[in-house]
């Protein structure tokens, strides 16, 4: 890296760490921009809280990142592909730590000169560079990464009064042509009886003026009533409604009157363990299960499953034809009890699951592992402080 660049670069990381770490720009010497990205931040975070090794893994991948675009595209590549599971690199999936700062800093001119093809490759890069920007209020510091994102449009679903006026306009235009094809089917049918009539008798001169009866009015009957619309719905609902839960299970045993259920006792961090009932005998011993983390949703209406009451549902990962299931595994820095969080999806879980709403039936088709295993809600991860959760399964299905 030459001198111009590597200064540019400090220049932009201490801009960016300084403002994380709220501390004046003064307390590094000028003379320092000249040195290595590892330098500059030991001398910042002697002014803060003082180094983690773990920043220091990013550290040297900053300090490491070409200045070609070539090549940094290549880098921003496996970036992406690190990515692809996380929300953040470090932290708890919802505050940006140092190393998500200085990555951001050294990368940023180099994703801001690539080509609108070469960006389209990157979606988790883009996607993490945008929410670091916002969250860091760097907007004006840096220029901006510009990400096109899907706008939401609720549906629109008319006033009661209006959909009954429409159905009854529906069902009179309804009924006007069926008047209408009696009408013009009965006009047909009486021609024809009068051909048959004048063929029968031999009668080949023109018809003569006859006195006709009055026609009769056609017997419309009623009307077939018109289908009734119904306003075009969301079917799909947030994962948001979910409270998923860092679970432990404390102990295990089989059901006592079904072979194919387990039952166990789960520590989400409440005073009392949850009992739970699973159908996981097929896939799982009770000592496997035993102090085995899992992703549990704790606001399903509990009840009972043949005679055991059942307080919870424990998220299993399963391939094509269920036959390999298992829980998912939230990692071990994961705390018990924690909410399972979703990037960019916020909202206030329901107290309890409404089953008449089918709201758990609308979630799952979303929920899936990745190519990596990793589990996802519309491909967005699992997030916990430890990361995310995952499963040995890729490409499952998740319910």
């Amino acid at each position: 890296m030459g001198a111009p660049e590597s200064r540019s670069r400090n220049q932009s990381l201490v801009l960016a760490l300084t403002h994380h770490l709220s501390l004046d720009p003064n307390v590094i010497p000028a003379g320092s921009l000249d040195g290595d990205v590892k330098s500059l931040y030991l001398n910042l975070v002697a002014a803060a809280s003082g180094s983690n090794e773990e920043v220091l893994k990013w550290v040297a991948f900053a300090e490491a990142f070409p200045v070609a675009l070539e090549a940094s595209f290549e880098e921003l590549k496996r970036l992406n592909d690190e990515l692809s599971g996380k929300s953040l690199l470090l932290g708890n999936g919802l505050k940006p730590s140092e190393a998500d700062v200085i990555v951001f800093s050294v990368i940023h001119s180099s994703l801001i000169n690539l080509s609108d093809a070469n960006r389209e490759k990157l979606p988790h890069v883009l996607r993490w560079m945008d929410y670091i920007q916002h969250k860091e209020n760097f907007v004006g510091l840096f220029e901006e990464i510009l990400l096109t994102k899907p706008e939401f449009e609720p549906p629109v679903t008319k006033p009661v009064g209006a959909v009954e006026a429409d159905l009854k306009s529906n069902k009179t235009e309804q009924s006007t042509k069926n008047a209408s094809k009696s009408e013009a089917d009965i006009s047909k049918d009486k021609n024809k009886a009068e051909n048959i009539k004048g063929k029968s008798t031999g009668d080949n001169e023109p018809n003569k003026a006859k006195a006709k009866p009055a026609d009769k009015e056609p017997n419309k009957g009623k009307a077939k009533p018109a289908d009734k619309e119904v306003p075009d719905k969301d079917n799909e609902v947030s994962v948001s409604l979910l409270n998923i839960r860092v679970g432990l299970i404390r102990k295990a045993w089989k059901h006592p009157s079904a072979d194919s259920l387990l039952v166990e006792e789960i520590d989400v961090g409440e005073a009392k363990l949850r009992q739970v009932v699973s159908g996981l005998a097929k896939y799982c011993s009770p000592d496997e299960l035993t102090n085995r983390r899992v992703a549990l949703i704790t606001n399903v209406k509990p009840g009972k499953l043949r005679d055991v009451v059942s307080e919870g549902l424990v998220l299993c990962a399963s391939n094509e034809g269920s036959t390999v299931v298992e829980p998912l595994l939230p990692p071990e820095g994961a705390k018990i009890g924690e909410r399972v969080s979703f990037s960019g999806i916020d909202g206030k879980p329901e107290d309890v699951l409404n089953p008449k709403k089918k709201q758990l039936e609308k979630i799952t088709p979303h929920l899936f592992t990745d190519d990596k295993g990793v589990a996802t809600f519309k491909g967005i991860p699992f997030m916990t402080s430890g990361g995310p959760c995952t499963s040995s399964i890729p490409r499952a299905t998740i319910k």
